[in-house]
């Protein structure tokens, strides 16, 4: 009977964990606050708070606005005191957090108020004595233990944290307390402090940061077979983003913008444009296009490289199977958004 009750929960799970691959809506980015006002949102917020670990976050890669039959609010419920699956990456936890967020400050509701600080005290819970966040936690396994930027998993924390402390629109109104709103301060002076510390340095010159760091050595660490410790230029982007954010930055932190920027401009690739399609990708010549940058250059030659599951790098795109070459972002534009932001910031600190 055991056996049946778990192959009835196993299959209801396995039919909720389909729906990321049938979007119901991106409803959880939406920021306006009339549909907050709604019984739709209302509707979607019951469903976070189910979907919500005993852990105080949440799992990734699930649409949690597609509607659920009951048997799979069920599944649901068996699986809430899971420890494994509670995350920060793909903007898990954060943007279930910034929902919640909106949604009480349009329809005030303890529940919507208790699960948020829940969550607040899980990112609080995470972070390691020098500043960084694993990619999940309280349990975790192989690399998911790293200091972990890569897709912005902390570059997300530490904005949401900042935003809490400073009451940012929608984290005022009383949905956090003094006390609560001062831990997330620190907590964010912190992660400033390990990133700093985590940029890699060439010749003692500050340059860019890798997707994951170790979380003793600090060192840049790999993590799936085809992601090789390495200098990564998406991921920098967004801290250098965040860095620049920083009003009245110290000298620490204007050197660590200044390295980074002058590494994007050495790094840039020009005359070619990314396409992915069908499966696939590939490089193409073209005059117009602007900047490009390398997904992971590596750490000996700042070269670019491509690597498959094999993990073998490798200096040219097609040089790796079709799985991974469409499989995955090769190129990123990031950067070169941050040049203007770089003159305008640059001005700044001579006002």
């Amino acid at each position: 009977m055991a056996r049946n009750l778990w192959i009835g929960v196993m299959a209801g799970w396995l039919g909720i964990m389909s729906l990321a691959a049938q979007p119901h809506k991106d409803v959880l980015r939406r920021t306006e606050a009339t549909f907050f006002r709604t019984e739709e949102a209302r509707r979607v917020g019951e469903q976070v708070l189910l979907y919500q670990r005993t852990t105080g976050g949440w799992p990734k890669n699930i649409d949690m606005a597609a509607p659920l039959s009951e048997e799979q609010r069920a599944a649901v419920r068996q699986v809430r005191t899971r420890r494994d699956d509670s995350t920060i990456d793909n903007g898990a936890t954060t943007q279930q957090m910034a929902f919640l967020a909106r949604l009480y400050q349009a329809q005030p509701h303890d529940a919507y108020h208790h699960a948020f600080c829940r969550a607040v005290d899980y990112l609080l819970s995470g972070q390691y004595e020098n500043g960084g966040w694993p990619q999940f936690w309280p349990e975790n396994r192989g690399y998911q233990v790293h200091i972990t930027y890569n897709d912005d998993a902390m570059v997300n924390t530490l904005r949401l944290l900042r935003d809490i402390a400073e009451q940012r629109e929608p984290y005022g109104g009383g949905l956090t307390s003094d006390s609560l709103r001062q831990r997330a301060q620190t907590a964010f002076k912190k992660g400033i402090e390990c990133i700093l510390a985590t940029q890699i340095r060439v010749n003692g010159e500050p340059t860019v940061w890798c997707q994951q760091h170790d979380r003793v050595t600090l060192l840049p660490a790999g993590a799936r077979s085809y992601e090789l410790p390495s200098f990564c230029a998406a991921e920098s982007a967004a801290i250098v983003r965040l860095l620049m954010e920083i009003p009245e930055p110290d000298e620490r932190i204007r050197a660590a913008v200044r390295g980074a920027m002058r590494w994007f401009a050495a790094h840039q690739i020009a005359g070619f444009r990314y396409e992915r399609s069908d499966g696939d990708s590939r490089l193409i010549p073209d005059s117009t296009a602007g900047p490009l940058w390398a997904r992971f250059y590596d750490l000996e030659h700042a070269e670019p490289f491509f690597c498959d599951r094999d993990g073998i790098p490798r200096r040219r795109l097609e040089d790796i199977g079709q799985g991974r070459r469409g499989g995955y972002a090769w190129y990123t534009t990031r950067p070169a958004s941050l040049f203007p932001l770089y003159e305008q910031w640059q001005i700044n600190q001579f006002e």
